[in-house]
């Protein structure tokens, strides 16, 4: 079975602020999150970096063939990064340039933002959304640039029904533009139904599922309710538009790299088909993906 996460983040470093507020990479696994002191990475990861070598030794190991790596404001910007990362690894990774924004969470010069990054040669732009200070519609000139040159959109939303009513007037504006919205929809907020019916607008719109087993963590594997809410929207708008994330590295603090997947896969609630689409079929198609490598399960010493 072909595996692709469509939701990741790397970093050498976080060190940034945000409303004010600190985030800075220390040692052991910990990160200064928002001024409080939080265990942002496991703690074997000791000196704070979350690299591309790092998590490929995750993917090995939980047979994943590749992953789409966006940005958010709390890790900074890492598009220097970003795009080494794509030049050493361009078959296992789809790699997202973020804007810059400024400490209003607004995002002044969009569409110069877009040329750069579509120049540097990252592959799309990551916006979390949900941080914006500011309306969608202020950003159409880079949503425009980026539905001409092919790139692919993706952003999380907040949990009102505002932003979404904003998001939809986007993709009707460029139905031509890709767009991957992620958390799932928000899946545990009264949003949900209504961010996962974005995929109704547009034969380019998707939702993938990064960070659903964080939004479930208070009821931990093997998430039942996370199961019955990709069924929900499996009913909602087709498989076909449903994509797996996993929102490494923050969930695996909590749970393996593998067990972000593995409920899936051992769901009886989807078939095998649905399966498939779901954790890697979709994202191949949808982001273009080309021969991945194939990767033999490695039995565990404990078995």
């Amino acid at each position: 079975m072909t595996i692709i996460d469509a939701h990741s983040h790397l970093w050498l470093k976080q060190d940034t602020w945000v409303d004010g507020k600190r985030i800075l990479s220390l040692r052991n696994g910990r990160s200064i999150f928002m001024d409080e002191e939080v265990q942002m990475l496991p703690p074997f990861m000791t000196e704070g970096e979350n690299t591309a070598e790092i998590f490929l030794s995750n993917m090995d190991y939980a047979q994943v063939g590749g992953a789409v790596v966006v940005q958010e404001i709390i890790d900074g910007n890492q598009n220097d990064y970003l795009l080494q990362v794509q030049r050493r690894y361009p078959d296992r990774f789809f790699c997202m340039g973020a804007p810059r924004f400024t400490v209003e969470c607004s995002v002044p010069h969009a569409e110069q933002d877009a040329i750069a990054i579509d120049s540097m040669g990252l592959r799309g732009i990551a916006l979390p959304g949900h941080r914006l200070k500011v309306s969608l519609h202020t950003l159409m000139d880079m949503f425009r640039y980026m539905e001409k040159r092919g790139m692919i959109l993706s952003v999380c939303l907040a949990d009102d029904e505002h932003q979404i009513g904003e998001m939809r007037e986007v993709i009707q504006e460029c139905p031509g533009l890709k767009v991957a919205v992620g958390h799932f929809g928000m899946v545990t907020t009264p949003s949900f139904e209504s961010q996962v019916m974005l995929a109704r607008e547009s034969e380019n719109v998707r939702i993938e599922s990064g960070g659903i087993t964080w939004l479930f963590n208070s009821e931990f594997y093997p998430f039942p309710t996370a199961i019955k809410s990709i069924r929900r929207a499996a009913d909602l708008v087709g498989m076909d538009c449903l994509m797996w994330g996993s929102d490494y590295p923050r969930t695996i603090t909590a749970i393996t790299y593998k067990m972000s997947y593995d409920f899936v896969l051992k769901s009886h609630e989807l078939t095998a088909e649905e399966k498939r689409k779901f954790l890697g079929q979709n994202a191949e198609r949808f982001y273009g993906f080309g021969a991945l490598p194939v990767l033999p399960y490695i039995k565990n010493m404990s078995e």
